[in-house]
């Protein structure tokens, strides 16, 4: 696969979101989900992302102990920032934010040996703390980069600003957002353009929409009970009756091509510059082996307009979050 750089690292152009594997969208079996890991690394996926808050804690751990046998070869990205219930396992269990320098210290060393690593590749700020100035919050997190815990910082949701002045205080080398066909906030609010110019890497989780993208999913209503997306506007069946009449614009593309509808939503993110670097789940082997075919799909001049046209953000029906997660990404 080809590389990308994020700072000071290399990186596979398409990543692994590896929340999925612990949380978020149902039941997953242990034992499939390092298979699923282990097996990305066979397919050249280099580049894997994880977060204290997810499980919480145990996909760091699955982490550590599926990706041991091949930790030189590997990135592994981390986040800390969140305050959450640490009795549940629920993602809509998130209870505000700590940006402290005390938290980001104490979550790299609680991170350090979940992972069972002795330095973390890239460290974010999930989201940004709005009672903690961001100097304050990524000097902490440089200090860990002095100590030799930390080879690479990065930055969740921020705005352009934000960014800004944290790179001011410390060379930031990735900044994650949501990006996708249907997210494309990041082209107009500034977010993308900054990235540019200060020479941050561009990480876009969720590049296939929750899945929503793929055209396996019509509504929430089929999903298990326990499934995050019941609580997402996008999700409810209404505004998913509509935006689905989108993606059947990329079902015909994909049907044209020969290629699955993921394959192309994921080339699309893609093809938007060789800056970016998606980081899709993948809960199942063909799933996993089905995005890793999409790095090497150059999509159609044609093509790329069509969907970036249909997909216009005006066009989306609901927003993103609910209230409640939406006012952390702002």
């Amino acid at each position: 696969m080809i590389k990308r750089t994020l700072g000071p690292l290399t990186v596979s152009a398409l990543g692994l979101g590896c929340m999925g594997l612990s949380q978020a969208y149902g039941v997953q079996d242990e034992a499939t989900s390092e298979r699923t890991l282990q097996r990305a690394v066979e397919l050249g996926v280099t580049f894997f992302d994880t977060a204290e808050v997810y499980g919480p804690h145990r996909n760091e751990v699955l982490l550590g102990r599926a990706l041991k046998p091949f930790r030189d070869r590997v990135v592994i990205a981390t986040k800390f920032g969140f305050t959450y219930n640490r009795a549940r396992t629920d993602f809509g269990e998130i209870t505000g934010t700590d940006g402290s320098p005390a938290n980001a210290r104490a979550v790299a060393e609680a991170s350090l040996k979940r992972l069972g690593t002795e330095v973390i590749d890239l460290y974010y700020l999930h989201r940004a703390d709005p009672n903690v100035p961001i100097e304050e919050t990524v000097g902490a997190m440089a200090r860990l980069v002095e100590e030799g815990k930390v080879r690479a910082l990065g930055l969740s949701e921020v705005p352009a600003e934000t960014l800004r002045r944290a790179h001011a205080t410390h060379p930031i080398a990735a900044l994650q957002s949501e990006y996708s066909l249907w997210s494309r906030e990041v082209e107009g609010n500034g977010v993308l353009e900054t990235c540019r110019e200060l020479g941050v890497g561009f990480v876009p989780f969720s590049p296939l929409g929750r899945g929503f993208l793929t055209g396996t999913i019509r509504d929430a209503a089929a999903l298990p009970a326990d499934d995050f997306r019941h609580q997402l506007p996008r999700f409810q069946p209404e505004m998913a009756a509509q935006n689905h009449r989108l993606v059947a614009v990329i079902e015909e593309i994909a049907q044209d091509l020969g290629v699955s509808t993921a394959q192309v939503a994921l080339a699309w993110v893609l093809a938007q510059g060789d800056d970016i670097t998606p980081i899709p789940g993948a809960r199942t082997l063909p799933h996993l082996e089905q995005n890793v075919a999409a790095a090497a799909l150059s999509l159609p001049k044609a093509a790329l307009h069509r969907l970036s046209d249909t997909f216009a953000p005006e066009r989306i029906v609901g927003e993103r979050y609910p209230m409640r997660f939406e006012a952390m990404s702002k």
